[in-house]
């Protein structure tokens, strides 16, 4: 039963494949035998996970068991309250990946709440009220404006039916439904008419239909079966920080074993250097850096929030810096939303309309110049039709949360109603004829509403001098009931040259992807009779044609722009037909000279390898199915691309979730498309995404900004360490001090380089590849040679104060505290050389305020360990004098400025200058 197209199928064919009958439906015996049978007509569940394994889960991570380590290594030492602070982050971090798990978990819930509660069915042929759920293949339900529709069904009777099915199709506007059956085998789901699907909503006029599939059969239970298989992925941040946590236990223990033998081999104490080895450990590891990481993220949420883009999974912010791909729906996202009219053809005039959306401000536009409408008789009556035969409405309200400057609401212009007749009725208010002016003039006596076969619709009204008919509907149609045309303010008969003409007009629009609608009227004599649609629209005069589009957004093109120089292309994924996705496509420059567009049809002939050899070449999807916007997601990331994927539909959740980074609308979004997203735009605008990528970007190159600091810090007081064993010199530090500098200088600095501002070429560059390793773009070289200098020169500064005295237990105490100081101060000078992927002279080092008051903090925690009488004893150190600081600064500043000056003088910021200037000037051309 499931291969049939049921689109294809007569009354009866319909009839006997169900064995039903359309006047009576099932009887309730049948009904329960089938329900039996079929099982219930709701969306069922995949495995769930439980909450509690869910929370269990998240200790799984490696980062995480090394944090474990840390705890009990800081608790061997006595180090209690680093104990129950890595502790603390710990469960932190748990509570934050249950919270996002649990979160997505409920994308069915929201999908199972589009269901219908109850449906109106016939058994037996009585109408009766029953829960949705019981609903079988072969129930007759009925349908009504306002209801949803509980299951999947076949129409055998439509009145002026119309259903809202934008979140499943993708489609802008309400579509026309009717009971013919449709020849052609493979349509997509936007062009099945004669089928109404489960949770879409009946918006206007009546239907009756038979039902063909319910519960995980219907269109809806594809797309959840498809939400329950999506795997999500694993993002950028949380694979490269797995590796981190890898290689850092690995080294850390292995140059603290080194450390620790060389040093009882040249004659330590053995359990002075167990301690020893115990601190370098703890120091080496940075506990704090799955911390410093979540910070950075939320704080780069709250900068996001601020640009309109909402995160609901923390990592994802990261994953939107390296996205190489944005597959992006159209209506809403790239458009406004607001169909609007933007040209009009009166008597073989072409007039241009300016303005955008419901505000009603604009003008007619003739060769450019501005036409006097008050004075233009046929430009009039073209509104005055576009107004009367209307039953939309435009009027300005407050908008809720928003406020103007001055403290006052914000408020907008807000359609009821129809879009098109919105469009209709704005281009009627801003060229000077607002329905409310004419309602005192003309009052409705009939109305002949919009059928999708008639496709046209018509009213009579009564004014003073008499009676007035307006109709408006499809060009060709309208003109087939049109005897007469106004042609330079004058009725003529329309002749069959004057209707090439029309049609020629009509045909132009059309393919500049406009909407195309006629307009005519009669004025009836007294004794007209116009009791039937034959009689009120014969003989009537054609006034002229309006094209509306529903307008890209104005900010769009150079957000685009954008896109291009940093590398990322822009995909269009839309539900609408294909010559206006190809127009929209065109207006923003999305398509380049040799793109290609290609609809939900021919995406279908082609096999997986076809779409993988093409993928990297279309830029427009057209009639689209969920299925498609899963494949071609999928297509992209086996071809190495990172996916960001918008969507405000049900149709969108499967490809959402399947993404790298799942983008839904906030505005026009569904709770489906929003719970399997990782980020939610407040203002539904594509520019936003462009924001948040920029943040992203920003915001992991301030977590590899830490990173750098914190292991070249460590890899310093490593080698300081080891470097002294090898070389048979007593310990340069003792392990309070190892404890204290990993507390001064792991802490407040490297949370100040997580809130950095990014540097000015940063959406300039590429996007990182996906599998790029965190250490790629020379930054374990710069870790490692920073470490090494940092180490060389601490051990240096206390190899110089030590043979003053080498057997003298002060004087060891002495070097001792300067290395201390060497250390502090070489990590606190060099973690302004980390702002830069160059160099310390390339950025100004004051511009980041919070940096520079971390470092003043540690500066200060140093000098009181130094100075504070009861600190000394603790911590082992002595005052220093001039002379020690003068061998201090000098050692400490050597590692940064000799690196600085050598990459200065080896320029290395030139070639990423001429990379950027080569994505930069790489711009396709719109076709």
């Amino acid at each position: 039963m499931e291969q049939l197209k049921w689109h294809q199928l007569d009354t009866d064919a319909l009839s006997d494949a169900l064995g039903s009958v359309p006047d009576r439906g099932l009887s309730p015996k049948e009904a329960e035998e089938r329900l039996k049978s079929r099982g219930p007509n709701e969306l069922t569940e995949g495995a769930r996970i439980s909450p509690l394994a869910l929370l269990l889960n998240q200790f799984k991570d490696f980062m995480v068991l090394v944090l474990v380590g840390a705890t009990l290594l800081s608790g061997l030492l006595g180090e209690y309250l680093d104990a129950i602070t890595i502790i603390a982050i710990i469960v932190l971090n748990a509570i934050l990946g249950f919270i996002q798990e649990y979160r997505a978990e409920r994308s069915l819930y929201a999908l199972k709440e589009l269901s219908a509660p109850t449906a109106r069915a016939l058994r037996g042929g009585d109408v009766v009220t029953l829960p949705a759920r019981e609903l079988v293949p072969g129930d007759v339900v009925l349908l009504e404006s306002g209801d949803r529709i509980p299951a999947d069904v076949r129409l055998i009777e439509a009145n002026s039916c119309y259903a809202e099915e934008s979140a499943l199709t993708g489609e802008s506007v309400p579509v026309a439904k009717h009971a013919q059956t449709l020849a052609d085998a493979d349509l997509p789901l936007g062009d099945q008419r004669n089928i109404g699907f489960m949770g879409t909503m009946v918006t206007r006029g009546t239907a009756r239909g038979i039902v063909i599939r319910t519960g995980m059969e219907t269109e809806m239970g594809k797309i959840a079966d498809l939400i329950q298989q999506t795997e999500e992925m694993e993002t950028p941040l949380q694979h490269r920080l797995e590796q981190l946590g890898k290689v850092l236990i690995a080294v850390a223990l292995g140059l603290t074993v080194l450390v620790v033998a060389a040093g009882i081999l040249h004659g330590q104490p053995v359990y002075g250097m167990f301690l020893a080895g115990v601190s370098l450990a703890v120091a080496a590891i940075p506990e704090g850096l799955p911390a410093i990481v979540t910070i950075a993220l939320a704080l780069g949420v709250q900068r996001m929030i601020r640009r309109k883009a909402i995160v609901r999974k923390l990592p994802s912010v990261e994953t939107l810096g390296c996205a190489s791909v944005i597959c992006s729906d159209k209506t809403g996202t790239l458009t406004q939303n607001k169909m609007t009219v933007t040209r009009m053809w009166i008597g073989g005039r072409q007039i241009e309309v300016t303005g955008e959306g419901y505000e009603p401000e604009g003008e007619a536009l003739e060769d450019g110049d501005v036409i006097d409408v008050k004075h233009d008789l046929t430009v009039r009556r073209l509104l005055q039709i576009a107004a009367l035969c209307n039953n939309a409405s435009v009027s300005r309200q407050e908008t809720d949360g928003k406020k103007r400057k001055d403290g006052g609401p914000v408020a907008e212009w807000v359609l009821k109603g129809d879009p098109t007749e919105g469009a209709l009725t704005v281009l009627a208010m801003k060229l000077g004829v607002p329905p409310k002016s004419l309602e005192s003039l003309y009052a409705r006596e009939k109305e002949f509403p919009f059928d999708s076969e008639r496709k046209r619709m018509s009213v009579v009204v009564k004014h003073q001098g008499g009676r007035l008919v307006c109709a408006k509907g499809a060009p060709d149609v309208l003109m087939e009931q049109c005897a007469y045309i106004l042609w330079d303010d004058k009725v003529v008969p329309f002749t069959a040259t004057l209707k090439q003409k029309t049609a020629e007009a009509a045909e132009a629009m059309a393919q500049d992807a406009l909407r195309v609608l006629g307009f005519a009227y009669r004025d009836l004599r007294p004794h007209d009779e116009c009791g039937t649609e034959s009689e009120a629209e014969s003989q009537l005069v054609f006034v002229g044609l309006t094209g509306m589009i529903d307008p890209p957004r104005r900010e769009v093109r150079d957000a685009i722009a954008k896109c291009r120089l940093a590398g990322i292309r822009t995909v269009m994924i839309t539900g609408d037909h294909q010559s206006t996705a190809e127009a929209i496509a065109g207006q923003l420059g999305i398509i380049p000279r040799n793109g290609l567009a290609v609809s939900g049809k021919q995406l279908s002939a082609m096999d997986d390898e076809q779409l993988d050899r093409l993928v990297d070449n279309i830029y427009v999807y057209a009639r689209v199915s969920p299925e498609h916007k899963l494949r071609i997601v999928k297509a992209l990331q086996r071809r190495g691309h990172v996916v960001a994927m918008t969507g405000d539909g049900v149709n969108d959740a499967p490809a959402i979730k399947a993404a790298d980074i799942g983008i839904a609308m906030g505005i026009t979004g569904t709770d489906v498309s929003k719970e399997a997203s990782s980020l939610v735009l407040s203002d539904d605008n594509f520019a936003t995404i462009v924001s948040a990528i920029e943040e992203g970007r920003g915001i992991y190159e301030n977590i590899r900004k830490f990173i750098r600091y914190l292991l070249a810090s460590n890899v310093g007081e490593i080698l300081t360490m080891f470097l002294a064993m090898m070389a048979g010199l007593p310990l340069p530090l003792v392990p309070i001090q190892i404890l204290w500098v990993n507390l001064v200088t792991d802490g407040l600095p490297a949370m100040a380089l997580g809130v950095d501002q990014p540097e000015k070429d940063l959406m300039r560059q590429k996007p990182r590849p996906a599998k790029e390793n965190i250490f790629a773009r020379r930054l374990g070289w710069k870790i490692i040679s920073r470490g090494v200098l940092i180490g060389v020169c601490t051990l240096a500064a206390f190899w110089i104060t030590l043979s003053g005295a080498p057997d003298s237990k002060t004087q060891l105490v002495h070097a001792q505290t300067v290395a201390f100081a060497t250390l502090v101060m070489a990590q606190l000078i060099h973690v302004f050389d980390c702002r830069s992927s160059r160099s310390i002279f390339h950025r100004n080092p004051l511009q980041n305020k919070y940096l520079v008051f971390a470092v003043l903090s540690s500066l200060i925690l140093m000098l009181g360990v130094l100075y504070i009488d009861a600190l000394q004893p603790i911590f082992k150190t002595v005052p220093l004098g001039f002379r020690d600081w003068c061998l201090v600064l000098v050692a400490a500043g050597i590692p940064t400025f000799v690196m600085g000056i050598g990459s200065v003088l080896g320029s290395p910021g030139g070639k990423k200058k001429s990379a950027a200037r080569k994505i930069g000037g790489s711009r396709p051309v719109a076709r």
